[in-house]
């Protein structure tokens, strides 16, 4: 059962409506990860709410939006408006278990194994990426480095090393956050280094 699935079978078992506190503590059951400390995104003006997005709980933001709704709220539907409110890309999360991909961000680990082989560390906003090998490849392979298809890949993507981190790293130049469909080519490219090269490792 995926993460994404694991998500849904909580909220459908639960009886009562479906509020931000309810669905905080579906994603912290099926992920693991704590909603209360993302930070809410900046251009998520709450409309008709008398305080601040920045003074708001994360669990009131989620309210303010469940009121402004009239879809019905299923996983999948729960799940892009944690995306809108926080980009926290849960559908991509839960595409990620068994990737071998660590994933740090939102100051918490999203997806992380004993075996992974790599880390993507997302900085604060999501405005930088940096990746790396983790202690296990490094074990396991004898080398520090990233390998150099990989590298390659991720240089096609407008990635650079950079010495002072000792990792591969890319600074979105508008100030904003990386993009998702940046974040996915980013996730293709290193898996497709693992399924090439590392299945067996």
């Amino acid at each position: 059962m995926s993460k994404s699935e694991m998500m849904d079978k909580y909220l459908d078992a639960y009886e009562g409506k479906i509020s931000g506190t309810v669905i905080c503590e579906a994603v912290d059951s099926a992920f693991g990860i704590d909603l209360d400390k993302a930070p809410i995104l900046k251009d998520n003006a709450i409309e008709g709410s008398t305080s601040a997005p920045g003074k708001l709980s994360s669990r009131e933001v989620i309210d303010l939006y469940l009121q402004q709704s009239d879809e019905k709220q299923t996983g999948p539907v729960i799940r892009q408006l944690i995306n809108k409110i926080f980009g926290v890309n849960l559908e991509g999360i839960s595409a990620l278990e068994g990737a071998k991909i660590s994933l740090y961000s939102k100051d918490q680990w999203i997806v992380h194994h004993e075996k992974d082989l790599f880390v993507v560390h997302t900085g604060i906003g999501d405005i930088d990426v940096k990746i790396y090998p983790t202690t296990y490849f490094i074990e396991k392979t004898g080398s520090a480095a990233l390998p150099e298809d990989l590298q390659q890949l991720l240089l096609q993507l407008g990635y650079t090393y950079n010495e002072e981190i000792g990792s591969y790293y890319y600074s979105n130049p508008t100030g904003e956050a990386v993009p998702d469909s940046f974040k996915g080519k980013t996730m293709q490219a290193i898996g497709k280094v693992v399924t090439e090269s590392f299945a067996t490792l």
